[in-house]
């Protein structure tokens, strides 16, 4: 069993590299883009350019996983071509013309599930099953960790020693997670054996075909459609939240910066949660979480929205409260629901799908914030309050939930 069931150190401590390396990218990135052409226009724009197409990359790469035989070795050559994607694009950055970077860029961004849902579905193999509740709780864990110092090491490794070297940092943190993910143990079971015979089955569905079923894996499992459809709102109101805690900053205390530091209060507040969750994973089921953490994401967004710095701090620090164990419960649900030989597409394909509505919802907050960031910030409690009406329109009928099933 020993051999079937690795330490899961080595996978921690390889998604806590990649994560953060992807929350240092982002803003390095930015800085990266006004450092070098001075235009903000041309610094967003790779931005998005870099986060857009994880919507196409997802569901593509997540087939990719669930057909592989040693989905650890595809996942490190993603990791890989990632990190030299984000130097190629920053090689060109200002350097030729701005749209063969954002080219670049969008190329590089459909890799981005792999180093959270594609790194995800890997650890059931990772640990022994009674076990997997507390691992759950310390993957979820490294998101918080990364949420919370890659933006620093960004900031900082500009600072010190220029924007472009923040964009090599992130990519080195990125590939240093390789081998972590070259280590990763395979698919368990015998390969399946060609077949032959009017009656046999072809071997392998073609790639269209397999992403169409990880879809409606996840749309015809009412656990999942709930919990997939709670994340994406929740994540709707979280990219509005981000979007009006610069302008609030600037109006409650002076700055934008006090806004933007809000963010690392989230992070924070997440991780100790899920550091709590971590000693105690039976406290709480995922399910229940599901429908618990909106409410109190709303009731959160509803007091920031009534101004002052007091106000701003406690309602971020309450946000953070509810996301964290949220991903914990969404990473539970999934490992406990998704079909074994579909497991990567669907955590790939709800990472796109919660990509997705946070940038839906920074669009949507960007033209309220302008004129009016708290009534923003209702909407967006809106928007999250909507999620727990929307959690038991597909609850389950009656009794627990099945365990894993093997398709």
């Amino acid at each position: 069993m020993a051999d079937r069931h690795p330490s899961s150190r080595s996978y921690l401590v390889g998604a806590l590299l990649a994560r953060t390396g992807d929350e240092m990218a982002g803003p390095a990135l930015l800085l990266a883009g006004l450092a070098l052409t001075g235009s903000a226009t041309v610094a967003s724009s790779l931005l998005a350019a870099v986060t857009v197409s994880a919507a196409i990359g997802g569901p593509v790469l997540g087939a990719l996983l669930d057909r592989s035989p040693r989905p650890g070795r595809l996942l490190a050559g993603a990791l890989v071509l990632y990190a030299t994607g984000l130097a190629v694009a920053l090689g060109t950055l200002g350097r030729g013309p701005v749209a063969v970077t954002l080219l670049v860029a969008v190329v590089t961004g459909l890799l981005g599930p792999a180093l959270s849902g594609g790194w995800t579905a890997q650890l059931p193999r990772t640990v022994p099953a009674g076990r997997l509740p507390r691992a759950n709780a310390l993957d979820a864990m490294t998101f918080g960790a990364a949420g919370l110092t890659g933006p620093a090491l960004a900031g900082g490794a500009a600072e010190a020693l220029g924007a472009p070297t923040a964009v090599v940092v992130s990519a080195v943190l990125i590939a240093a997670a390789a081998p972590a993910a070259w280590r990763l143990p395979p698919v368990s079971g015998p390969a399946p054996a060609p077949v032959s015979g009017p009656t046999a089955k072809p071997r392998a569905a073609p790639l269209t075909g397999f992403v169409t079923s990880g879809v409606r894996a996840i749309a015809g499992s009412r656990p999942l459609a709930r919990a997939t459809l709670t994340s994406v709102l929740s994540c709707s109101a979280q990219g509005m939240m981000t979007v009006c805690l610069p302008l609030l900053g600037e109006r409650a205390a002076g700055g934008a910066g006090f806004g933007a530091a809000l963010l690392s209060c989230a992070a924070l507040s997440a991780l100790l949660a899920n550091a709590v969750l971590a000693r105690h994973p039976h406290a709480v089921a995922p399910d229940t979480v599901l429908w618990a953490a909106p409410l109190l994401q709303a009731a959160a967004l509803a007091l920031a929205a009534t101004g002052g710095p007091v106000a701003l701090v406690v309602a971020v620090a309450v946000v953070g409260l509810a996301e964290g164990p949220q991903l914990t419960a969404l990473f539970a649900v999934r490992h406990r629901e998704a079909p074994e030989r579909l497991r990567a597409q669907v955590f790939t394909t709800g990472t796109s799908l919660k990509i997705t509505g946070f940038a839906v919802g920074a669009a949507v907050a960007g033209p309220l914030a302008d004129r009016f960031p708290h009534g923003a910030l209702l909407v967006a409690a809106g928007i999250a309050a909507l999620a727990v009406p929307a959690c038991f329109a597909v609850r389950p009928g009656g009794g627990p939930a099945r365990p894993t099933t093997h398709a």
